[in-house]
Formats: structure tokens, C-alpha cells, sequence
């Protein structure tokens, strides 16, 4: 199963997230909920640097299906409809694929 992770400070502002695991769906290099997953995930981090310049904290690890990103949470509110539409996506394809993506909020005290 992938555990998507929404991390947020007290006052419900997205920082970042954490992706890890893998869905089992199918076969690797068959799997549409990986796929799914991993672009979507690629694309918010590359929309982050890229885009909005933000020098993020992104660590990856291809292999255990390992992925987080956070920004500083002085740049945190201008990347909040980036990060709701990424979490609402999450959440649709958790509803469609229950047994395989499960999609979580942590509150982190900083």
C-alpha cells in the first residue's frame, strides 16, 4: 500500500508531504496507482523548484517507493491551491483504489 502524508502546521498550512510504500496493484512497470502517484508527485515537486523557485527539501528513493518535499514555511502559503489539488487528487484515486493508496494530514509543531 502507498501512504501519502499531507504535512501541515497547527493552523492547517501545507509544508509538504511524504509518499512511501508501493500499491501491490500490479506487476512493476504495470502498475497504474504507482504511476499515478509517483507523476502527479513529480509534477507538484517540479512546480515547486521550477516554477515557483522554492529551494524545497525533496529526498527520493526509487526503490522503496520514497518521496518528500517540504518548503519553508515562510513560502508555505502561496503554494496552498498547489498542495490542496494535489491532496484532493490523492484523495480520488484513494476513494477508487481503497485497498492500494491511503492518504493521511500530520500536524507538525514547528
Amino acid at each position: 500500500m502507498i501512504l501519502a502524508k499531507f504535512l501541515s502546521t497547527e493552523d492547517e498550512t501545507i509544508f509538504g508531504f511524504e509518499i512511501s510504500g508501493h500499491s501491490g496493484y500490479r506487476a512493476r512497470g504495470k502498475d497504474i496507482v504507482c504511476a499515478s502517484v509517483s507523476s502527479c508527485s513529480y509534477m507538484v515537486a517540479n512546480t515547486v523548484t521550477e516554477i515557483y523557485k522554492i529551494d524545497a527539501e525533496i529526498d527520493v528513493e526509487q526503490e522503496s517507493g520514497f518521496m518528500s518535499l517540504s518548503v519553508p514555511i515562510s513560502r508555505a502559503d502561496e503554494l496552498q491551491p498547489l498542495f490542496e489539488g494535489f491532496r484532493l487528487h490523492l484523495e480520488a484515486l484513494s476513494e477508487e483504489y481503497r485497498k492500494y493508496l491511503k492518504v493521511e494530514n500530520e500536524t507538525i509543531h514547528k
